[in-house]
Formats: C-alpha cells, sequence, structure tokens
C-alpha cells in the first residue's frame, strides 16, 4: 500500500484508497450500479497495478491513478461505468481549469477592466462588478450549462450573449412610459405618485431607467416618447410652455450621462423614440429634446446617451408638408452635428404593416410580432440571444453544400440552448425582478405575485439567433465578399434568408418568437477571430486580422458609395427580424450641411433600410470646448485632453474605451463615397 500521493497542485497527502472506492462507487451509481464489495475489488487492483508501475520509489500522482482506474474498470468489463467515471473526470477537469482561468481573470480586472463593453468606467465599483461578473460565468459554464452548450461557447462555435447573467434576468424592454408615469410606480423605498410638471415627469423617467437597468443587463427605452409625455402633459393642471419643457427635457439628458446604475459601473443603455407624434405636446416633446441635444452637456459637449430614434413615416414628417416635415429637417441638422439621432424607417416592406408601432433600440434591437397577443414593442423585450460563429463554419467545411447541412446542426443547437435559457429564467419569480416584474413593467405582468413564477410572462418576449461575419463566410467560401461580387451577394442573401426560415420553424416547432439578430458585436468580434486563427492560421482576409465584420455588413475598409453599400445590405434587413442597423460612414462631421445628411436618410428608405445611422469622427477638445476633427492638439486652443467620441454597435462612447478589436477596425474604416 502506499502511504502518499501527488495532488494536481503539487502537494503531498496521505494516499487513501477509500477515495478510489468512492469515485469507483459514483461512476457506477450514474448508470444504475451500486455494490460497495465490485468497487473494493476493482480498488485493490489499482493498488496493484500501481505498484507494477512504481516499483521505483516514486509517489504516484492523483492523474496515474485516475489513468489506471480507467484501465481497470475496461479491463473488468465496467465499460459504462468507465464512461461515467470518464465523464466526471472530465467535469472536475473542466472546474479546475475553470478556476483557474477565473483567477487569472480577477488578475487582469485588478489592473483594468474588461473593455469588452464600452459603457463600463474603470472604477472601483466597476471592478467589483466584473469580478462578479467573471464569477458568474465560471459557475455557468461548469455547473448549470449541459455539457454541449458549454463546449460550444468556450471553443468559439457559438457565443453566449451576457453568460454572466444567463439564469438571473432579461435582456431589454421597450418601458410603456405613460403607463407607468400615470400609475406612479415604487422604487423599492417609497411610492412615487404621477408627476403634476413636466420638470417631474422627465425626472422620473430617468428613475425608470436607471432602476430597470439595474433588473436587467441590456438596453432600456421608451418606444413611443412623444407620444407617453403628450399624453402625460395632457393630465397636468397646466399646460408647459416651450421653455419649460426645454429645461426639463435638459436635466433628462444631463441625468442618463450621469446616473449610474449596477453599483456605480455604468449610465443604463437608454433609446427614446422619437419623431411621429404631431400633436402639439407630442411635437413639442420632441422639438425640446431635439434642441437638448443640439445645446450639448455642460460645456457644449455631445451627449453620449440617451440613443436617440427617429422614426420617419411619410405623410407624417418624411416629405414637405407633412405635420412633423420641420422636425425632420431639425433631426437632420442635430445628427450631422451630433451623430445623433439614429434613424428608423417605418415605411420599409417590413415595418409597414405595424404603422408606427415599431420601435429601436441604439444597439439595433427589433421587438414587433408575438405568437401570444397584439403586435407591438411597448411591454416586450429580448430574453436573450446565442450569435453563430459562420465563418468557421465555412473554413471547416469550404464547401457551399455541405456548408448547409452544418449550419442546420448549428442552429438547432442554438435554438436549443435558447430554450434551455428560456427554462431557467422562466423559473424565477417576479420577486426576483423587483421593478421589472413587481412594477408591472412587462407585458402580462399584472398577473402575478411576487411568488408565480415568470415563464408566462416572459413568452411574450423574443429568442434570437444572432450571427457575425458574413463577409468572411462569403471570403472562405466563394473568394470575395458580397460588395465584391453579385454571386457572393446572393449567396449571402442565401444564408440569411434560410436562419430566417429556420427561426420560423422553431418558433412554430416550440410556440416561442424565435428570431434572428444581426449580431452588435464587440468584444465577440475579436474573440472569434483570434480563437479561429488558432485553429486555421492567417487565413488572407478572413482570420489575419483582429477582428471579424459585424453581421451582414460590407468590410470596413472597402471601398464603395454609399449608395452602392445601403443597397447591399438593405436587402437584408427584411430577414433579420429581431434588429438590424446599416451605416454611412463620412470623412468629417457634415455640420450645417443638411442636404448631405438628407440625401443619406432618403437613399436608406430607398434601399428597405429598417434602421440606420450617419458615423463621423467627432473630437472635442475637454479644454476650450473645440469640436471637429483633432489629430494631435486643438487647433484652437492647442489643447491635449481631446474627447473622441465615435459609434460602436449602435451607441456612442469614446474611442480610449473601445476594446482592441473594435480599436483595429475603427483604424481600418473607409469613408463611403
Amino acid at each position: 500500500m502506499f502511504a502518499e500521493i501527488r495532488k494536481r497542485d503539487g502537494r503531498v497527502v496521505p494516499f487513501d484508497a477509500e477515495k478510489i472506492t468512492d469515485a469507483i462507487v459514483k461512476a457506477a451509481r450514474a448508470v444504475g450500479g451500486d455494490n460497495r464489495e465490485i468497487a473494493e475489488n476493482l480498488t485493490k487492483q489499482v493498488i496493484e497495478e500501481l505498484k507494477k508501475s512504481h516499483t521505483n520509489g516514486l509517489i504516484p500522482t492523483v492523474e496515474e491513478v485516475q489513468d489506471i482506474v480507467e484501465k481497470v474498470l475496461i479491463e473488468n468489463g465496467h465499460a459504462r461505468t468507465a464512461k461515467a467515471y470518464i465523464l466526471y473526470r472530465d467535469k472536475r477537469s473542466r472546474i479546475r481549469e475553470g478556476k483557474s482561468d477565473l483567477m487569472d481573470t480577477v488578475k487582469e480586472i485588478l489592473i483594468e477592466t474588461s473593455k469588452e463593453n464600452a459603457n463600463i468606467s474603470n472604477s472601483p465599483s466597476a471592478k467589483m462588478l466584473q469580478i462578479a461578473s467573471a464569477a458568474s460565468k465560471s459557475y455557468y459554464l461548469n455547473n448549470l450549462l449541459p455539457e454541449e452548450f458549454s463546449r460550444a461557447h468556450i471553443s468559439g462555435t457559438f457565443h453566449i450573449h451576457d453568460l454572466d447573467y444567463y439564469g438571473k434576468t432579461l435582456n431589454c424592454l421597450q418601458i410603456d412610459l405613460f403607463k407607468l408615469l400615470s400609475n406612479g410606480f415604487n422604487t423599492g423605498y417609497g411610492y412615487i405618485r404621477p408627476p403634476k410638471r413636466i420638470a417631474s415627469a422627465l425626472a422620473q423617467a430617468a428613475i425608470i431607467l436607471q432602476s430597470n437597468q439595474n433588473d436587467m443587463f441590456g438596453g432600456q427605452s421608451f418606444p413611443h416618447f412623444d407620444r407617453s409625455l403628450s399624453q402625460i402633459i395632457a393630465t397636468m393642471p397646466h399646460e408647459p410652455d416651450e421653455e419649460e419643457i426645454f429645461q426639463a427635457m435638459e436635466g433628462l439628458v444631463y441625468n442618463l450621462n450621469t446616473m449610474h446604475s449596477r453599483a456605480g459601473a455604468q449610465v443604463p443603455f437608454s433609446s427614446l423614440n422619437i419623431g411621429t407624434d404631431t400633436t402639439k405636446m407630442g411635437r413639442a416633446v420632441t422639438y425640446a429634446l431635439l434642441r437638448a441635444f443640439e445645446k450639448g452637456l455642460g460645456r457644449g459637449e455631445s451627449p453620449i446617451f440617451p440613443n436617440l430614434v427617429f422614426r420617419i413615416k411619410k405623410g407624417v414628417n418624411f416629405n414637405p408638408g407633412d405635420p412633423n416635415y420641420d422636425l425632420f429637417i431639425y433631426a437632420l441638422k442635430v445628427a450631422g452635428k451630433r451623430l445623433n439621432p439614429t434613424f428608423s424607417f417605418m415605411d420599409s416592406s417590413f415595418n409597414a404593416p405595424y404603422g408606427d408601432e415599431v420601435a429601436y433600440m441604439g444597439c439595433r434591437t427589433r421587438v414587433i410580432a408575438n405568437r401570444h397577443g397584439a403586435a407591438q414593442s411597448a411591454g416586450r423585450g429580448n430574453i436573450a440571444v446565442v450569435s453563430l460563429n459562420l465563418p468557421r463554419l465555412a473554413l471547416q467545411t469550404g464547401d457551399v453544400n455541405l456548408f448547409f447541412i452544418e449550419l442546420d446542426r448549428l442552429l438547432r443547437l442554438a435554438a436549443r440552448q435558447l430554450l434551455h435559457r428560456f427554462e431557467i429564467l422562466g423559473n424565477l419569480k417576479a420577486k426576483d425582478l423587483p421593478f421589472l416584474m413587481g412594477q408591472k413593467l412587462y407585458l402580462g405582468s399584472e398577473k402575478l405575485t411576487p411568488q408565480d413564477r415568470i415563464k408566462e410572462v416572459i413568452k411574450h418576449g423574443t429568442l434570437s439567433v444572432g450571427f457575425i461575419g458574413l463577409a468572411e463566410t462569403l471570403i472562405a467560401l466563394m473568394g470575395k465578399h458580397h460588395g465584391e461580387d453579385k454571386e457572393s451577394q446572393e449567396l449571402g442573401l442565401k444564408i440569411v434568408s434560410h436562419m430566417s426560415k429556420r427561426m420560423q420553424q422553431f418558433a412554430d416547432e416550440f410556440d416561442l418568437n424565435f428570431t434572428l439578430l444581426a449580431t452588435p458585436a464587440e468584444g465577440l468580434s475579436g474573440r472569434f477571430v483570434k480563437l479561429d486563427r488558432d485553429l486555421f492560421g492567417n487565413v488572407p482576409n478572413v482570420t489575419d486580422k483582429e477582428y471579424y465584420t459585424n453581421s451582414m455588413h460590407i468590410p470596413v475598409n472597402y471601398n464603395i458609395s454609399f449608395v452602392e453599400k445601403l443597397k447591399l445590405e438593405g436587402a437584408y434587413h427584411k430577414y433579420c427580424d429581431a434588429g438590424h442597423i446599416s451605416y454611412v460612414e463620412l470623412e468629417s462631421p457634415p455640420g450645417e450641411n443638411c442636404e448631405a445628411v438628407e440625401e443619406i436618410v432618403r437613399q436608406m428608405s430607398l434601399a428597405d433600410i429598417g434602421y440606420g445611422g450617419i458615423n463621423f469622427p467627432l473630437d472635442e477638445c475637454r479644454s476650450c470646448g473645440f469640436s471637429g476633427i483633432v489629430n494631435d492638439t486643438c487647433p484652437a486652443c492647442g489643447g491635449l485632453d481631446i474627447r473622441r467620441i465615435r459609434r460602436i454597435t449602435g451607441y456612442l462612447s469614446t474611442e480610449e474605451r473601445f476594446n482592441n478589436a473594435k480599436q483595429a477596425e475603427l483604424r481600418d474604416r473607409k469613408a463611403h463615397l
């Protein structure tokens, strides 16, 4: 008998044969056996084998013992028990590796927070949040997720978004502002009565966004901000004048750039949909919000949040003579100065059936059709997303026909993973999401008591399969991306329409709202390509750079006119019903050149775009307030403290907060002709 054994960390501890027996019994129980006497006899054989291989007096290691246990089990005809033992051993190995990886991650976070999310600061609270996030991811991967889902995520076959919140909460919500303001609400520390003044209404609106952000991991949006406020104003003792509305709106913008959620780690991912309310107060609200953005923050700085989404609809605001045409022209002017608003198109082929009901979020999320109720945005949101690594599939198959066979297999795996997450989240109780469910924000949550499970309510939400790197996928399969070649564009549309059809089939099969998302990849764009480079090496124009191209976009470094780019990308929007966006990149801020901005927006409409934005470099001197393009020093005062604002995955952020992959993409961006 051996006296000692060496553990994996190098420590030498007393040898205990009972532990071998216990492990064999546990493996046997997993396949229906439970005979300790057999396990003890097998343990004796293991020890005899150890003696044969350790005649030199060396202390055996845990790994050596486990190898012999597997061998003895198989030689004695216990193949099923051996398989269970191997699986258990592999699981324990993954848990140990996860702990090791977690500690490495914590060390990195303590130096500087991860830039996976450009909205998170480097503050102490942000570090604490990210450490908790890393621990949560490790737990879910190694303890909760079925092995096939865990392995698919770790290997980069697909990516489970916001894994740290896997069993905790839902993604995002379009909030019915009128409902909350007219009924009042409770943040947990007391009842907030309905507002009697516009300033109070907008202060409460900021509190609502902040409070619900603490209950969710994704964006928060008001789907009909102008209409909701005009309805609330109608209930007030007196009608506010233009200046009152502006002052209140300016306060809202200030609050949404300073009020932190998630333990002070970030401001809420907020979006406001505006532009189609033609009432006097609805117009006044839209005008005041645009004016607040045009003016900027305290020193004229461009607001990062909220993201403004200006709805465009013919007969309402798109053409001369429309009642809100003046607001559309003003929106163009503000967008040319501040990068906001972005523009959504209510007349696109897939939005038109819903009137002006469709609302977007800055990240591109769209929720409208509902198998379990009326098609509406308010009170609904996305539940969770998993994104497919399309370039890897192309590199693995190298053949179009085989690609589609493997794509179907991967889509089914992704759908099953979303169903698993849905069931886990469905078992949460209303009290677990005190503001979201407790204050009845989610559609159908009025029926829930604090102890009720939320499954019947969240079925109104969407489960989304996303994708990344269509351009690289087409290069791997065809040699050219969809901006370069007509046949590649045809294949790209075939791939994305195929995925869309599969989502509808899953929706019918499982009676849930499955949708397809043009993924807004941030940290993911660099993660996938790094993993694939390790597998396939530097494949020209595929893995030989630091990022994959976002969703179905034309590569950012490709020379193309904005008209052609919008035409090519617009063809994909109708298939990506969970969300989509297309950008036009300009060399410099258009400033007062509203005609140029208007031409781009009208081309978006012609291309059947659902949601679009205009990008340009926006540099601001923190010393003197100069705004424009700054190379090294401010041309006005010579200052070095420059705030460089750029758009990332729909929202705005400052360049220094971009991760390495997105900074590389930023350097590659070329203006569209």
